[in-house]
């Protein structure tokens, strides 16, 4: 399976080259940065701390590859997926914080192209999202408050992160309601009451957290609690190359983690 991985030489994509060069059947095939990148031009493995096939990052995309992982950003991964789209390249995307119309132009540009796409690629975040969905069908708003936690590295750009949505949208589809409608983003001054039925979000940013996430179901007499933390970004990685094995095998159609896990048929 030959990847290309784009925005390599950043935090995540670093995590990807490592996966793949652990990985027994991936080969890396092309490692793309941007343009005005220092970067580029250089040894994409030799950047990542592993053995060199001899790749370099490169501001070009290239097609003779099997599969796209990216992690990039928003503006970035739309431009890639118009390449994917036009080459007939399966793509795994990672990339979070896009808006309600970016995400539409990306399914549009996606179509007819067979792609993963998830918050989070941990295959434990991927159970728990499984199992909040659960918890919510039983502990319903009635009796129990929810409640989810995120915390994060300094750098991270966009809050709530895409996991903690992605719980967000677990709960809500597990009592049968839409997160847009219940979701209480902040909370400031005299805000009142809480209101029954309502998910609210915690937001935490600093020094080098990886990833932790937790779900709170809160009742007058008990709290349920379905929490993650993640130590290590290599977590995601694997769980990337995992998905883009799973993908090459695919025919078009708009995939998630949950599907590459069988946990949607479960």
């Amino acid at each position: 399976m030959k990847v290309m991985i784009t925005g390599a030489s950043g935090r995540m994509g670093t995590m990807l080259l490592r996966a793949v060069a652990a990985d027994e059947v991936a080969t890396l095939a092309a490692a793309t940065e941007r343009a005005d990148s220092a970067n580029i031009g250089k040894d994409a493995a030799f950047l990542a701390g592993v053995a060199s096939n001899g790749v370099l990052l490169s501001e070009h995309m290239h097609a003779d590859v099997d599969v796209i992982i990216d992690f990039t950003a928003p503006a970035a991964t739309l431009s890639h997926a118009a390449f994917a789209a036009e080459h007939g390249i399966p793509m795994v995307i990672g990339t979070t914080g896009f808006s309600a119309e970016q995400l539409s132009q990306l399914r549009t540009v996606l179509a007819d192209t067979p792609v993963v796409m998830a918050a989070n690629y941990s295959v434990g975040v991927n159970l728990a999202l499984n199992l909040i969905q659960q918890a919510a069908q039983v502990l319903q708003a009635e009796g129990y408050d929810a409640e989810i936690f995120e915390a994060h590295h300094r750098h991270k750009v966009d809050a709530p992160s895409g996991t903690a949505l992605a719980m967000g949208h677990a709960l809500a589809a597990g009592r049968g309601v839409a997160l847009d409608d219940v979701a209480v983003y902040s909370r400031e001054g005299i805000t009142g009451a809480r209101q029954e039925g309502s998910i609210g979000f915690s937001v935490v940013r600093g020094g080098n957290i990886v990833g932790e996430h937790q779900a709170m179901f809160i009742s007058d007499e008990e709290r349920i609690e379905i929490h993650h933390a993640a130590s290590d970004r290599i977590v995601f990685a694997k769980g990337a190359v995992r998905a883009a094995h799973w993908l090459t095998e695919q025919t078009h159609g708009w995939y998630d983690m949950q599907d590459v896990l069988g946990l949607n048929n479960k």
